[in-house]
Parts: C-alpha cells; structure tokens; sequence
C-alpha cells in the first residue's frame, strides 16, 4: 500500500487502533505529539479508533495528504471464507487534503461539544486551484507575457469556477484571482514559468505554519491539450451516455484550451479521492472574471483597501469583511465573502439588495425575527449535502441536515401568509417563499428513517418499515429463527444438567453460555466446550449452540453489510433533490447576508446610498472609513470628511497634509464607500451618491 500511495501519511487500521509504520510514524508523533518506537524493523506509532477524526485534521491542517486504511472483513464471515487463515484484507477507505476534507472519519460525534468549536471554525473556503500556463513564443517568454488557465473546485461545496486570461510578467492577473480566492491547496505542473513559480512562493510563504497552503505537483504531461482532451471527452462520455452527455462535452470543449488542462488535471487528481462526482455538470461552472457583471478589484487593491484580512497579521479582524459580516450561518458568511469581492455593477440588482436592506431595518414585522432566530442554529447545510451527495456521510450527519431542512420546511411553511402580505421587498419574499416548494421532497426521507438508530448510526434498524427492503427483511427473519431454535435449545439442556431454572447468559460479548457450579461438573456432558471460567463457576457451549452461534454470526455480520448497500442506495435516490435543495440553501444564504447587512445599517450615522447607473459622481456627505470608525469605538474621534467628484466638473483631488494626517485613510474611506454602496450595503456617512463604479485600482 505504501508504494501505492508513496506521498500520503496512512493511518491503518489494526483492531481497535489506528497504527503509523516508518517514516509516517515519526512524522506521526512529531506533528500529534505521540510516542513512536521500533516494533521488529519497523517505526510505529498509533492512536484509539474514535479519536481518528481528530488527528486526521490536524495533520491535514500542518498540509500533508492522509490516507485510511480499514479492515474490509469482518471476524465470522471470514472464519467462514476461504481466507481465514490469511491477514485482513484492507482496503484504503479514504484520502485527505486541506482541499478534500470530507467523509464521516472527519466527521465528529455531533452531540459531543468536545473540539466541535475547534471543528467548525473553518467556515472559510476550501478552494483547490489548478494552474496551467499555455507554451508561448520566444518573443512572449523574453517579455514573460502568458496566457493562464486556472479551474477551482471546491469539493466540500460543489463549487468550480473557472477563468482564462492572458497575463503580464508582473503576473497581476494570476495574483489576483489567487487572492480573492484564496485557495488551501494549489495543483500545479511540475514546471511553470520563473514569474508564475515567484509569484506563488511569494504567497505561500506569507501564511503561517499550519495555514500554509498545501502544493501538490503532478507531471506536466497531465497538463498537455492532447492528453486533457482524451481524459476529458472520456470521463463526459461515460459519465452521461443520453443526448445531454454530447451537450455537455460541448459546453466544456468551448471552454479555452490551457483551462481545459486544468480541468483534466483536477479529475485526474479528484479521481484518487472519488471526489470527481462534483464535475459532471458543466452547467454550474462560472466564470470568474466576468468584466461586465462585476466591479474590478484586483489583488493589489484587496491587499491595500484590506477587503478580506488585514496588512499587519493577515487575520479578519480590521478588515472590511469583518465589519460586515454579522451572519449567524456558515454558507452565509461564505456568500457574503463572494460579495464583497464582487460588487455589482447595475443599479436595479443593487437597489434590489438596498432595498431588502432597508425593508428589515424599517420593518415593524415579526416575521423577520422569526426567520432570524432559525438561522442561528443551524449546522453547515452546504457541507453536508456535499458529503451526502458524494456518499461519504454518516447515518447521523444525514439525520441532522436532513431534519434540519424539514424543520426549515415546517417552520417557513407556517410563515407563508405572514410573509406573502407583511414582506415586501422582491429580494426577500422569493427567497423565503421558494425555500419550502424546493424543501418539499426533504420530508420523505425522513420518515423512512428510525430516529435512534441514525442518532447511534446503527444502520441494522435504520430503515423503519421493511416492506421496501426485502433483503434486510429476509436477512432479519433468518436472524429471529436461528435465535428461536437456540432459544428451544435451553429446554434440553435444562434436561441434560437437571436444572429446570437454567438460563443463557452472556459474558464479554459471548453469548448464549450455560453456566454451572463447579461443585456440579460432573452433570455436564462430556462433549461441551468449556469457553470460560472463574473461581466458582464454569461456562459452557453444548455443540448445537457451537455450530447455530457460528451461523448467526456470519448472518449478523451479512445483515450489516446489506444494510451498507441499502444505505448507499438510499443517499443516491436522496441525491436526486441535491440541486434543488442546494438551491434553497443558496437562498437563504442570500437571506443570512441581508439580514448581516442590515444589522450593520443599524449602526449609528449609517445612510442608504443613492446608486445611479448614468452620471459619473461619487458625492459624500461626511463620510467616515468604516473600518476605523469601529475600531476607535465610542470615543467618536474619527474626523468625518465629505467628498464631491463628478466627471463633469471636479474629476481628481490631490490629498496633502503632515505625516500621520489622515490623508490614505481619507482615500480608502471614499474607495470602500463607494464598494459598500456597490455591494448593497448602507453607507457611514450623512449622504451619498455614487455612480457606478467600474473598477478601483490603488
């Protein structure tokens, strides 16, 4: 297996613990802090079976690749084999990167506060960006101009996105995209252009140890068009065979070359994962860089305005993210990153969103409290319909999204008069009323599950009513009449030991003993096999209990794998509603982020912004840098300034004054003024119009 998976640490598992061999045992116990020692000529190391969940993550967390390897037979169902006096066979289960993580052995224990918070902070995204540069000529490459295709997926959400462009030697276009995305894990080529290679060492090695972003190299040759266009109109043509397979294959070789490249590559890479599932549908690719829909931030002006993370310690806090994100969700705050760092560029969409602003500002409706308080505890939707979607997610994870959105359906359903005559604005009240015609479907499937059963993932009673599953049902009536004839069986052997109160009991696991004094061995026949004993008493198997428990057991142990295939059935039917139930978490992210942008209107000295698509003004009437504002508090110190440009009359201002005067903060404050106003957002100022900004550069 190691030779197989030479780059990945393998946790394997051996009984009733996950064990580390050689190197990755010393790698092991450096980065978990656990005990590694020579076992024959081996380095060793291991660590309990529950608490694997945890260790993945953090060696996940410090970038290295993590495989599983379990045991894929059970003890009587091989005893009974062909194999039984083989090892184990094992199978690796699962692999895991900073980009991949998503399963049930990363999943915890969801009723358990243990480590949840440490778990669940990691709402950021969990990009995988692929990079491919086309060969340019001679003259291009003196010059280091470049055209880059880059393909991102995100497999915990189902996102891709993707995006071509030509680029310059500075590489301002690649560090851009790479910045606003801001991906955990990067495939590449094994060779890329000095500036590319600069640009993305540079970056790398400004994040901190264990944020560093993971590099995964594979061979160029995966990257060459020839090879990308085999591997690609094989995995469409076999994943779809009907017409809408033909459609789909054409809608991706549209797309240019060196992103067709990464695409490849990123498959390939998926494949190992069994992530690929997530690239069938071309239809939910996006473009990034859609000039016309949205404002041009590049990765120079995120850094300086600090859209998303500050210049001194590159955390949230200070910046402008941080001051408007107020969402109680973690899709929601996901949304709100993507539109911050795209805001809109026609009025009517941004109106659209003021407008549903101002309605929960000004609002005297309960509704809003309503919905607000059911958005505040809800689990990571998003994430978990992904892991149902790909078939990695435990019977409690299911149950708890599941009930979730049914409950979401209820509770929103009940709403619906409310909501039909109190909500207004057009924004919100298609949200909230296509969220439970999308939810509908949800409901069945909860019905057919046994609440207990899912909460202790005991797939065995999992599924209520039978009928539907007549393996499991045959599987369970054999299972009863072997338990009967034992159970029959007691009669004759309260005859053979002259006992006529003697009972079965069960010691360490083993079941159905008879249990006899040791002053009355003599009473016991002489073909019982003695499993056990203590000081007082001696404990039995009469042959017809040896050879009917040996056959339970192999059936018991049927049962379960039956009920695996059962279940893995049950989550592809399920999976038919992914897309529409995605699309009501989409909506009420979108919901999550309006009421987020309302609480910011709350604060003090906050103005809705006039938006206007004609007319180049931005006019602010004692504006105030939102960020600063917050962070000096009470005190009111910050200076409010107004603004008055207009293309027709003053078009440029020349800020002069004494170091530490206040001059770039006044420049940022009429920069993240106007991209507030363009996210729809309300305004700290008095006044203010803004025109349409196109573009901001600094």
């Amino acid at each position: 297996m190691k030779e197989q998976y030479k780059d990945a640490i393998l946790c394997v598992e051996c009984g009733y613990k996950y064990r580390f061999f050689g190197e990755d045992a010393e790698i092991a116990a450096k980065e978990l802090n656990i005990y590694c020692h020579q076992d024959h000529n081996f380095m060793t190391a291991s660590i309990p079976t529950h608490r694997l969940f945890v260790h993945v993550r953090r060696l996940v967390a410090k970038g290295y690749k993590v495989g599983v390897v379990k045991q894929m037979e059970t003890a009587a169902l091989k005893a009974a084999g062909e194999n039984k006096s083989s090892l184990f066979t094992r199978k690796l289960t699962a692999l895991y990167t900073k980009s991949t993580l998503i399963g049930e052995d990363i999943l915890f224990d969801l009723d358990d506060p243990v480590d949840v918070e440490e778990l669940t902070a990691d709402v950021s995204d969990n990009y995988l960006l692929c990079i491919c540069e086309n060969k340019e000529s001679l003259r291009d490459k003196k010059k280091g101009d470049v055209v880059i295709g880059i393909v991102a997926v995100q497999p915990t959400t189902g996102e891709v996105v993707f995006d071509s462009f030509q680029d310059s030697a500075s590489r301002l276009e690649l560090e851009s995209r790479v910045l606003r995305l801001q991906p955990v894990e990067l495939l590449l080529p094994s060779y890329l252009s000095d500036q590319s290679e600069r640009l993305i060492s540079s970056i790398t090695s400004v994040s901190l140890r264990d944020d560093r972003i993971r590099i995964e190299r594979m061979e160029s040759i995966y990257f060459e068009y020839s090879r990308a266009f085999q591997l690609i109109t094989d995995f469409y043509a076999r994943g779809v065979l009907d017409t809408t397979g033909s459609q789909q294959l054409s809608i991706i070789l549209n797309l240019d070359k060196p992103v067709i490249c990464s695409l490849a590559a990123v498959i390939m890479y998926l494949k190992e994962f069994n992530l690929e599932k997530i690239l069938y549908n071309p239809s939910n690719f996006k473009q990034l860089s859609s000039e016309a829909e949205y404002m041009t931030i590049n990765g120079t002006t995120l850094k300086n305005l600090e859209i998303l993370q500050n210049q001194t310690d590159m955390k949230t806090k200070g910046s402008l993210l941080w001051i408007l994100d107020h969402t109680k969700t973690s899709f929601g705050r996901r949304k709100l990153k993507k539109w911050v760092t795209q805001p809109l560029m026609k009025s009517s969409e941004i109106n659209a969103r003021l407008d549903a602003v101002s309605e929960i500002l000004l609002s005297e409706s309960s509704v809003f409290g309503h919905i607000q308080n059911h958005l505040c505890k809800m689990p990571d939707i998003e994430r978990g319909l992904c892991s149902i979607y790909h078939k990695k997610c435990s019977t409690q994870e299911f149950f708890l999204i599941v009930s979730t959105l049914s409950r979401l359906e209820t509770e929103l359903q009940a709403l619906f008069p409310a909501i039909r005559s109190q909500v207004k604005a057009p924004l919100l009240q298609m949200a909230l009323l296509e969220i439970p015609e999308l939810l509908c479907p949800v409901k069945h499937y909860l019905k057919i599950l046994n609440e207990e059963a899912a909460k202790t993932g005991d797939k065995t009673q999992l599924f209520k009513d039978l009928t539907d599953f007549p393996t499991i049902r045959k599987q369970k009536d054999d299972i009863q009449k072997v338990i009967s004839q034992i159970q029959f069986h007691l009669q004759e052997i309260r005859q053979m030991i002259k006992n006529p109160s003697a009972e079965y009991v069960t010691v360490s696991g083993q079941e159905f003993l008879i249990e006899v004094k040791n002053s009355l061995l003599s009473s016991v026949p002489s073909d019982w096999v003695k499993v056990g004993s203590t000081k007082a008493v001696s404990r039995f198997h009469s042959p017809f209990i040896v050879e009917n428990y040996r056959h339970l057991n192999q059936l018991r142990e049927q049962l379960v794998l039956d009920c695996n295939a059962e279940w893995l059935n049950f989550l592809d039917h399920f999976s038919e509603h992914y897309h529409s139930v995605l699309k009501a978490v989409s909506h009420l992210a979108t919901v999550d982020c309006i009421f987020s942008l309302a609480k910011v209107a709350k604060q003090g000295a906050y103005c809705r912004p006039v938006v206007q698509d004609k007319g180049k003004k931005i006019v602010i009437k004692n504006g105030r840098h939102p960020v600063i504002d917050v962070l000096l508090g009470e005190q009111d110190q910050y200076v409010p300034n107004s603004t008055n440009l207009s293309g027709d009359k003053e078009r440029v201002m020349i800020i002069t004054g004494p170091n530490m005067g206040g001059k770039s903060s006044y420049i940022k404050q009429v920069a993240l003024i106007t991209i507030m106003a363009q996210i729809g957002s309300y305004v700290p100022a008095e006044e203010s119009t803004v025109g349409i900004v196109d573009g901001i550069f600094t």
